[in-house]
């Protein structure tokens, strides 16, 4: 099974459409793997508890497929409100903030069928080419733990290294998703500007390079 964490999420999602694995399989993996790595590396923070996740995959194992992450763990990047979940921006003025409500990438995950695990940790406000924060701590790059992971989507760069998920979200204005994706040695994707759609309060804070 051990395996299953060297896929792509469409390779994953195929596996399960044709009921190869099942999406418990699939977050046990994936919740052993992080046990056994995320210590040092810090990458995934707010994890959610396992009892919950694994009844959430055992509700996706026996639904139809929802969309084309139906089934498949997902940690998203912590400038990212998600219901129910401690969502922090890294910062420690909302270190004890849990959302009543999605912000409209969460939305849009559960709605292709992910399982929301938890959170990829970031630079406070993502606001740094580093990813560390008075809430968390820095994170680690795995390849060597003196370096840095980068910033600012450096967990999800290293969440994606490590093995931790399949595939994983970032933002982006001056490098937010290339220079983790660099010296974490997986690929990101900075999307055309517009082509994802932004929270309203995000005009008020971000200029208008920046992209998720």
């Amino acid at each position: 099974m051990a395996e299953l964490l060297r896929l792509g999420a469409g390779a994953l999602q195929a596996m399960i459409a044709r009921r190869d694995i099942s999406p418990v399989d699939l977050m046990r993996e994936t919740l052993g793997r992080i046990d056994a790595v995320n210590g040092p590396l810090n990458a995934i923070v707010a994890l959610r508890d396992r009892e919950t996740l694994m009844g959430e995959a055992r509700l996706a194992e026996a639904m139809p497929p929802e969309g084309w992450l139906h089934g498949i763990p997902v940690a998203v990047k912590d400038l990212v409100g998600v219901r129910g979940l401690r969502s922090t921006w890294g910062s420690p003025i909302l270190k004890d903030h849990v959302p009543s409500l999605d912000d409209g990438l969460a939305r849009r995950l559960r709605a292709a069928g992910a399982i929301i695990i938890g959170k990829t940790n970031v630079p406070a406000f993502g606001l740094g080419s580093h990813t560390v924060n008075p809430v968390y701590g820095a994170t680690r790059n795995p390849y060597d733990l003196s370096k840095t992971a980068g910033g600012s989507s450096g967990g999800a760069a290293v969440a994606l290294a490590a093995r931790m998920l399949s595939v994983a979200d970032g933002s982006d204005m001056m490098g937010s998703l290339r220079n983790p994706a660099a010296w974490n040695n997986v690929y990101g994707f900075r999307p055309t500007a517009g082509l994802v759609p932004g929270e309203v309060r995000e005009s008020v804070f971000q200029h208008r390079l920046s992209t998720d």
